[in-house]
């Protein structure tokens, strides 16, 4: 139900380890997708990960060699893919019906952003949020899924 922004708003919640980056997102998310807002979040991580869980189908296809698996069911997907190098601008098209992007990270990128310092000390999710929705282009919101 998002409101088809033309291109989408990318902003990146940044900050080191443990300064509050995944709570204040986690709690600007419902502030724009009550008004209607499709959001999505690339996070980054700054080290390997793992990504999938010991004992799936698709960790032992990993384990096994694969470069890359998928996993789908009727209404999500999730491919995990080993490459050289990847940017999250190359993941930018797997949003197409996100009108905000929200990027976990990447603090040097040129996005603009908010830094976290502290739990303590961050802005309020309602004060990003409307950080977030000032960089939205004025008269350029298409017609609501709903009336399509």
């Amino acid at each position: 139900m998002g409101k088809n922004v033309i291109q989408p708003v990318i902003f990146a919640v940044s900050g080191y380890k443990n300064t509050g980056k995944t709570t204040l997102i986690t709690g600007i998310i419902p502030i724009l997708t009550e008004k209607g807002y499709q959001v999505a979040v690339i996070k980054h991580d700054g080290h390997e990960f793992e990504s999938d869980v010991p004992g799936t189908d698709s960790y032992q296809h990993q384990k096994a060699g694969a470069y890359g698996t998928a996993v789908f069911s009727k209404s999500q997907f999730l491919v995990t893919k080993r490459t050289p190098e990847i940017t999250a601008e190359m993941l930018l098209p797997f949003f197409p019906e996100a009108d905000i992007i929200l990027i976990e990270g990447l603090k040097d990128s040129s996005y603009p952003k908010y830094i976290c310092t502290s739990p303590q000390e961050n802005a309020t999710p309602d004060e990003v949020a409307e950080r977030i929705l000032e960089l939205l282009p004025k008269g350029r919101v298409g017609e609501t899924s709903s009336n399509k």
